[in-house]
């Protein structure tokens, strides 16, 4: 087989990236993402892909303030990001650090940008991972299974926020019948450089 150069590797990973912000049928559309809570442990969340940038090295999620995993990335923690993709059978992980911004410009660009019916997620009282003593959406009746006006939705704005994780280090695995292949690539001076592991 023709073995991939760290240029071909950096570029597929952040082709697949980019494609996953756009694509809702990609694999790393809705990737894994993984902090450290204050109890020592990993906690492991799905969160859908919003924004890519290759250039200031950076992934966008959105979240809602009061959720617990924010207390998480709040403290500026490592972050790890897990994709894989079965079709092609990449593994990439990605990790770095994650800043919340709640009323920023990113955010409220971002708030703009998101519909009524994403919105209703932003509605729930009270928030995400409050102890019940039965199974609940967190909606009122009036928002169970109906989309929100515009104008009603802006009562989520003071939930929601915007994850921001600037990348350090990015995992690439990809399985063959022949061998398997797996690169790191680390980030120093704006550069990436990289480094071939054995699977």
């Amino acid at each position: 087989m023709d073995e991939p150069s760290f240029e071909m590797v950096e570029d597929a990973i952040w082709q697949s990236l980019v494609r996953g912000k756009a694509d809702r049928k990609s694999a790393f559309h809705t990737p894994t993402v993984a902090s450290v809570g204050a109890d020592g442990i990993p906690h492991q969340r799905i969160m859908v892909l919003r924004a890519v940038d290759r250039a200031s090295a950076t992934l966008r999620f959105h979240t809602d303030i009061r959720s617990g995993k924010v207390a998480d990335f709040a403290r500026g923690g490592h972050v790890s990001v897990l994709v894989y993709d079965t079709k092609a059978k990449v593994q990439i992980r990605v990790g770095g650090t994650a800043v919340i911004e709640q009323d920023g410009p990113t955010a409220t660009i971002a708030w703009g940008n998101t519909s009524p019916s994403s919105r209703r997620t932003y509605l729930v009282n009270p928030g995400p991972g409050t102890k019940v003593d039965h199974p609940v959406s967190g909606l009122t009746q009036k928002w169970e299974g109906v989309a929100p006006s515009a104008e009603d939705s802006e009562a989520g704005r003071a939930a929601f926020a915007v994850m921001i994780i600037k990348l350090h280090r990015m995992e690439w695995l990809t399985l063959a019948a022949t061998g398997h292949r797996r690169a790191l690539f680390k980030l120093a001076d704006s550069k990436w450089s990289g480094q071939w592991l054995v699977p």
